[in-house]
């Protein structure tokens, strides 16, 4: 499912990751030809997606991930 806005993936995102942090995971996609990028964060169980051209948006993307993956290293398993 794509979510219409960036701030809406964010939340869903960070939602799933926290419900479920052993199985999370994301992937990033950026397709230079058409200027579009594509981030996408499931569980197996449920999938959230976001795609947009904006590089503003994809800085926000950036700064999410970076602070998600600090959490990640710094979540004792």
């Amino acid at each position: 499912m794509y979510l219409k806005t960036y701030d809406d993936w964010e939340k869903a995102a960070e939602r799933l990751y926290l419900q479920n942090p052993d199985t999370a995971r994301y992937s990033i996609i950026y397709q230079h030809n058409k200027g579009l990028f594509k981030v996408k964060m499931t569980d197996d169980a449920t999938c959230v997606q976001y795609r947009s051209e904006s590089m503003q948006e994809f800085k926000k993307m950036e700064k999410f991930v970076s602070n998600l993956l600090r959490h990640m290293a710094s979540t004792e398993h």
